[in-house]
């Protein structure tokens, strides 16, 4: 009777919604005390798996990374590395002999070796510059890695260079050319070059010492964007534009010899990017990712394949259905091109083999989670034409995954995983599907301690009848029978998502802690739902959009009814700064808006931001050809409708959306005489990446969200 008791008890407060809650409120500081697990690599004998765990030190306002290893079976991890510096970027040796990773223990980031039978790291590279991203050749006789050089010159020269212009008394910046500056950066001149490391000296050789662009393009790129052949004489890299670069999404993939010598442009006939160029373990093909559209950034990510590339491999007739050569082969095929979902990454888990074989996994944006699938062709034959039909079989869904690799033996992925009430850990699942297994739990304890809700996914009826998803987050201690205040998140891009993942930033349970309800849409122009309806925000940014986030407020509104209407806040960065802009002069449904970072006025937009393709494919065209676009659309053009309280957030190297927007937003607001709050970031971009301007970032929102939402 005494154990029949508290489970009556139990019963009845589950039914009336007023369980207890597992765990206390996030804090900010707990969001900076979650362990980062990212990077998984395979051993080459498929036992092992080293990966980076990063953290942050609260006293120096410093992340700290380093190297763990757990078995593949399972297991307790074992630390690898306990320097203060940052050790990161792990690799395996092709033989599994030792690690190659990225360290600043030295003073400077450069390439050391960590020998797995024991033994300390020693450092391989010297070079008087940073370098960055090793990977092996797979004959394991040289590495590659990338440094910034001044087109030219030696890293000496670089170096020396360096020095100069920083004793120099004055600071003073002249150019003859756009771009001035990118991201957060001024234009210094120095490109990334691709560089070329014997694995036994260390001695490294600049590949391309002459070329004028960044490789890998700045300042996304990463190793994914250069790959050996298997005999290792031969490096694909991906490479910028050489002109136009501020009106041209254009990166092609490029061939150059590990000897040195004129590199090859492969994709020069695509105006669009190329990206993540990878050799099959054969180099029987090159695959790579692929848009169609130049000046548009986020046309679908196509996975191509194409055969000897650059004759670096032996035509080959005993493959079957797919060899090089045949009349009927389409060269590149366009792998995945009807799945309709951007492919984010890739990996080759074996050589092309045709007939049906899936030699590639696959990581997707796929509505709202981020799958990993195992994808191929399948030849389809019609009298005397052939066709292709690209197939993708998911093996992992739900939840944000990524990072996958093959097991040698073909039988384990190994991933990482994360969702928006977990931070990100290493899984493990068979290759033909199942329940993923958690390897690693850096973050269990403190997760435990957090009343944290998964994030819950709706759908509605949208603009013209189309289906639109979203996700609802609901508060700590929920109890069903209370009334919450509900923030609404818009996301930027504009063509992004929301997924259900854990976000360093942009937390959706940090966003709840304090007894909110969120709801978060993803409108037309989100990825990952199909390219058409992410195409329908492009030249449209207050129409259609719009209508599908009231609506998708509408429905969480009229489903939920422990979602109160009466307290409702809008908050989003980016272009959902520009969305929380333009409610400010089109709703009155709101009690309090936060803008971060949004675009307030398109026309001086235009002149002042970096990557100009951006403006001209969302609106048709420079200012001077479309101007009823930028007039139509621009939240400037409707100041006399301000009334709602605004928190306006900009960061002063922001120079995608330049720190004048959101000055702007906060003087319009003041002028009409509108409760407002200008916060300015003087050492940040478009994000707020710093520590402890993280912390007053999150004061700041809390605050403002406090004095409007709470009774």
């Amino acid at each position: 009777m005494t154990r029949l008791v508290p489970l009556l008890l139990i019963a009845a407060l589950a039914f009336t919604g007023r369980l207890f809650a597992a765990g206390r409120p996030m804090t900010v500081d707990d969001l900076l005390a979650v362990k980062t697990v990212s990077d998984p690599q395979v051993s080459p004998d498929g036992t092992r798996v080293v990966y980076v765990v990063s953290e942050i030190d609260r006293e120096s306002s410093k992340s700290n990374s380093d190297l763990w290893l757990v078995p593949v079976s399972g297991g307790e991890p074992k630390r690898l590395t306990t320097a203060k510096e940052s050790d990161s970027h792990p690799r395996w040796s092709p033989d599994g002999s030792s690690i190659a990773f990225l360290s600043s223990r030295g003073g400077s980031a450069q390439v050391w070796l960590l020998p797995m039978d024991g033994g300390e790291a020693r450092q391989l590279t010297t070079l008087p510059i940073d370098v960055d991203g090793p990977i092996w050749s797979p004959t394991g006789e040289h590495l590659a890695v990338v440094a910034r050089v001044y087109p030219g010159m030696s890293p000496e020269e670089t170096a020396k260079k360096d020095k100069e212009q920083a004793e120099a008394k004055t600071q003073v910046k002249a150019y003859d050319n756009l771009m001035v500056r990118h991201w957060s950066s001024w234009d210094d001149a120095k490109r990334s070059h691709p560089f070329v490391v014997d694995a036994k000296t260390g001695e490294a050789r600049d590949l391309t010492p002459d070329l004028p662009v960044n490789v890998p393009p700045q300042p996304f790129g990463g190793s994914s964007d250069y790959s050996f052949s298997s005999d290792g004489k031969t490096l694909a890299f991906t490479a910028e534009p050489r002109k136009d670069h501020p009106w041209s999404t254009n990166t092609d993939i490029w061939l150059v010899s590990v000897e040195g010598g004129e590199p090859t442009n492969l994709t020069a006939d695509n105006e669009g990017a190329d990206a993540q160029p990878a050799f099959s373990p054969d180099s029987f093909a090159l695959a790579y990712l692929s848009q169609a559209r130049g000046g548009f950034e986020a046309d679908q990510w196509v996975l191509k394949a194409m055969f000897d590339p650059g004759g670096v491999s032996p035509r080959d007739d005993s493959r079957g259905d797919i060899r090089p050569g045949s009349p009927r082969l389409p060269d590149p095929i366009p792998v995945t091109k009807r799945l309709d979902r951007p492919v984010n990454s890739f990996s080759w888990v074996g050589n092309w083999g045709g007939n049906g074989k899936r030699p590639f996994l696959a990581v997707i944006d796929d509505a709202g989670s981020v799958s990993i699938a195992e994808v191929g062709l399948k030849p389809i034959t019609e009298g005397n034409i052939i066709s292709w039909e690209g197939e993708a079989r998911r093996i992992v869904t739900g939840h944000a995954n990524g990072s996958p690799q093959m097991t040698p033996d073909g039988q384990t992925i190994v991933f990482t995983r994360s969702a928006a009430h977990k931070p990100a850990e290493i899984y493990r699942v068979p290759a033909e599907g199942g329940e993923p297994v958690q390897l690693t739990r850096h973050n269990d304890d403190l997760v435990a301690q957090l009343d944290l809700s998964p994030a819950e996914s709706f759908t509605f009826s949208g603009a013209d009848g189309d289906e639109v998803q979203g996700w609802l987050v609901r508060p700590p201690g929920f109890d069903r029978s209370k009334k919450y205040p509900v923030l609404f998140l818009i996301h930027g891009g504009p063509q992004g998502s929301w997924h259900d993942s854990w976000h360093a930033r942009w937390n959706l349970g940090l966003f709840a802690a304090p007894g909110y309800a969120v709801v978060a849409i993803n409108p037309r122009g989100s990825t990952g739902f199909g390219q058409e309806f992410t195409d329908q925000i492009s030249t449209d940014w207050s129409g259609r959009v719009y209508e599908d986030l009231m609506k998708g407020l509408d429905h969480a509104l009229a489903t939920y009814p422990f979602l109160d209407a009466e307290k409702l806040a809008a908050a989003g960065g980016s272009y959902g700064g520009y969305m929380v802009n333009w409610i400010a002069g089109h709703s009155d449904r709101f009690s309090a808006l936060i803008s971060h970072a949004g675009v307030f006025d398109l026309h001086s937009m235009y002149f002042t931001t970096e990557e100009l393709w951006f403006p001209e494919w969302e609106f048709g065209g420079p200012p001077w050809t479309s101007p009823e676009n930028y007039q139509v659309h621009s939240p400037s053009n409707f100041v006399e409708h301000f009334e709602t309280p605004t928190l306006v957030i900009h960061g002063a190297l922001d120079f995608r959306v330049p720190d004048a927007q959101g000055l702007g937003m906060f003087t319009a607001l003041q002028r009409r005489g509108v409760p407002s709050r200008y916060v300015f970031f003087p050492d940040e971009g478009h994000w707020i990446a710093k520590v402890e301007n993280r912390v007053v970032w999150w004061d700041e929102v809390h605050s403002w969200l406090k004095r409007y939402l709470e009774p």
